[in-house]
């Protein structure tokens, strides 16, 4: 959970109202996602900070940059969701082929409050550690060491590896930011 505030906080900046970035990606296809709700419990106008509250009392101060078009439209009492996508593995190619460029897109949620969607695909040069044909997925090892497991969009995409394989694997990472006034 702290994560996700931690993940939200640097992309709440960047989310909200800001225009699709000129290198989007393909649609993201979700596999798992965390969901965190927050209610804004302050904000400082003058200095562009909201202050956000779980559901256990913590409270998490988040900096809104100029980006953060609709900031006067928040209010105090506003629920805050944040819904993170990891999605399904997209690819999976030999190493040392050519990787395909990173991409990002920020897009834009319709109406009078803040929200917006953030999402990345990135390809990461990585170690097989399990192959599950039946799901289909695959669990890899990165060159830090995190262990990191994936969907798999086409089951053909793990045909001919094995453990141990080092590979590149394409995936796509979402953040989803939506601000709702209370009931």
């Amino acid at each position: 959970m702290k994560m996700l505030i931690m993940v939200a906080a640097t992309a709440l900046a960047v989310a909200i109202n800001v225009s699709t970035i000129a290198a989007a990606q393909k649609p993201v296809n979700q596999a798992e996602a965390i969901t965190a709700t927050f209610t804004v419990a302050a904000i400082d106008t003058a200095a562009r900070v909201v202050t956000l509250k779980d559901k256990d009392g913590v409270t998490q101060e988040i900096v809104c940059g100029p980006e953060v078009q609709r900031f006067d439209q928040l209010k105090v009492g506003d629920r805050v969701t944040f819904r993170y996508y990891e999605s399904i593995a997209t690819a999976i190619r030999r190493s040392g082929s050519a990787p395909a460029a990173p991409s990002a897109a920020v897009t834009r949620t319709p109406g009078k409050k803040p929200g917006g969607t953030v999402a990345q695909q990135l390809t990461a040069t990585v170690t097989i550690e399990a192959i599950d044909p039946k799901i289909p997925s695959v669990t890899v090892r990165t060159s830090d060491g995190n262990k990191l497991s994936f969907k798999v969009e086409d089951k053909k995409n793990i045909e001919g590896y094995k453990a141990g394989d080092k590979v590149d694997i394409t995936y796509t990472q979402a953040l989803a930011i939506s601000v709702a006034s209370p009931k």
